[in-house]
């Protein structure tokens, strides 16, 4: 019995003496494979961040990513099938509880309008979305068109109008102002000076001193903003940039892929044995459309057309309460807490659409759209230090080589690689031998590069769409009364942290 008590006290010793030097070596600052301190102004200067905790993004949850099985739940005999069922996995991310507001987009015109109004009105007037899509040749929708965007009656309301291109520069906008005041509130640059911007009258200037863009801040030496009250130093007191690795910035907002939509749509959550509960069609739990819940049994679940003619119900009981579109905060959130993932308005994601995309796909993170883009450099000193060429809104501008755009990867249809030119419905004129075709045939190509998906089902749907693995498309130019969209963010190191919290 001896031996065994000195045998367990010695182990014990030996797991406590380890635990101490591992304690020493990662949470006291020191390197575990070498024993150099970091952080040591008298040493080599090895900068680590102890104790770093993710922060969530405004406006957004954390979603724990998972492997699940994409796809069509159910068999429609006259759906598409477009989308059929595959097992992917995608990784953690973030997205945001609601869809894009009016006032969110208000805040971004109105920031377009102080800062280009007078020096660029053309970069402003693009900003705006298409009040014309609440036009229909057989219905008066007139009201709509003059105050469902501006009237702060509908504040609160999903943004529609806005285009896939328009939603993408609104990420980068957000990224940007997002990270500009991450910066000031750690005093390590300047608040925007927006007084003295009303005495400029040089737009260059504006965009490429008073604009602040997260990419050229991080790739450009020369970039600096108006220094703040603490300059980040490094460990031996010199003035430095932040970088990304100072876990200060937040990565990109950009309108979710795909998979992570329908991911975070179905809210897909295991139990206790680690397994998935199958038979769900919408992203609420349950088969039907109404709630089964006895505090709100028979209230509708989602924003949607129940049959001809029925957008809302009857005078004095009425069903989704919603004629057109509803508040986004309004009916129950899904188990991710994400709401309107289903009715309401269709969603942009990030995907180029094809039919046959379930055909070719990569088990993780699955995307079909890459383009990969290069900074174009302008100049370029005797040590190497780079100046970027800059956009009309002072971002960096960028270029792609032909072997760069995969969009086309494994796709095996011609047409969607036809180039379509202006006045050239077809692209087909572009072709080596060009075929003539009737721009008119319902027949001619369709889909091209620039067709994008949406999902999600809106408030002029049959609850069809509301299942989050139907999908449709839409030129990545056009726009419409019943889509909007939501950003995400990719979550870098998959901390565990933000995701409990």
């Amino acid at each position: 019995m001896k031996l065994k008590t000195i045998a367990k006290f010695a182990t014990f010793c030996l797991i406590m003496t380890l635990i101490g030097c591992a304690s020493k070596s990662t949470n006291d600052g020191y390197s575990s494979v070498t024993g150099w301190k970091y952080n040591d102004k008298a040493g080599a200067g090895f900068e680590v961040i102890n104790g770093f905790k993710s922060e969530v993004p405004y406006g957004m949850v954390a979603i724990e990513g998972g492997s699940y099985s994409i796809g069509e739940k159910g068999e429609f005999i006259t759906g598409p099938r477009n989308n059929k069922r595959r097992r992917v996995t995608v990784s953690s991310f973030y997205m945001d509880q609601y869809e894009i507001r009016n006032i969110d987009w208000r805040e971004y015109t109105n920031w377009m309008q102080v800062v280009f109004g007078k020096t660029a009105p053309k970069l402003v007037a693009k900003t705006q979305p298409d009040f014309k899509v609440w036009r229909e040749e057989l219905a008066y929708n007139e009201p709509y068109l003059e105050n469902y965007f501006s009237h702060p009656s509908y504040d609160q309301y999903p943004v529609v109008g806005v285009s896939w291109e328009q939603a993408m520069d609104y990420c980068t906008w957000r990224t940007d102002r997002v990270n500009e005041l991450k910066l000031i509130n750690e005093g390590i640059i300047a608040p925007p000076d927006f007084k003295s911007l009303q005495k400029q009258t040089n737009h260059d200037s504006i965009a490429n001193s008073f604009v602040f863009n997260t990419q050229k801040y991080l790739l450009q030496s020369n970039y600096q903003p108006k220094v703040g009250k603490n300059n980040k130093k490094d460990v031996y007191g010199q003035n430095r940039k932040v970088s990304m690795n100072d876990g200060i910035l937040f990565s990109a907002y950009r309108l979710p892929t795909e998979a992570e939509w329908e991911f975070a749509a179905y809210a897909v959550f295991s139990n206790k044995d680690g397994l998935v509960p199958e038979g769900k069609i919408y992203p609420w739990s349950g088969t039907q459309a109404r709630n089964l819940s006895k505090r709100q049994l028979g209230s509708m679940e989602a924003n949607f057309v129940r049959g001809r003619g029925d957008m809302m119900g009857t005078s004095g009981s009425l069903n989704d309460k919603a004629a057109i579109t509803a508040p986004v905060n309004f009916y129950s959130p899904n188990d991710f807490g994400l709401y309107n993932m289903a009715g309401n308005v269709n969603e942009w994601v990030l995907d180029v659409y094809r039919s046959t995309s379930y055909e070719d796909m990569a088990e993780y993170n699955s995307f079909r759209g890459n383009v990969y883009l290069t900074p174009i450099v302008q100049s370029a000193d005797a040590m190497g230090i780079k100046a970027y060429k800059t956009d009309s809104l002072g971002r960096i501008a960028t270029q792609v080589a032909n072997e760069d755009d995969v969009r086309n990867y494994k796709d095996g249809d011609s047409a969607s690689q036809l180039n379509f030119a202006l006045g050239d419905s077809t692209g087909l004129s572009n072709l080596k031998n060009p075929v003539k075709v009737d721009p008119t045939d319902i027949l001619s190509p369709k889909i091209t590069n620039r067709t994008r998906v949406y999902k999600g089902g809106s408030w002029k749907d049959r609850i069809y769409w509301l299942n989050p693995s139907t999908r449709r498309y839409l030129d990545q130019d056009k726009s419409s009364n019943e889509i909007g969209f939501r950003c995400a963010m990719s979550m870098i190191g998959n901390n565990d942290q933000s995701i409990k919290e």
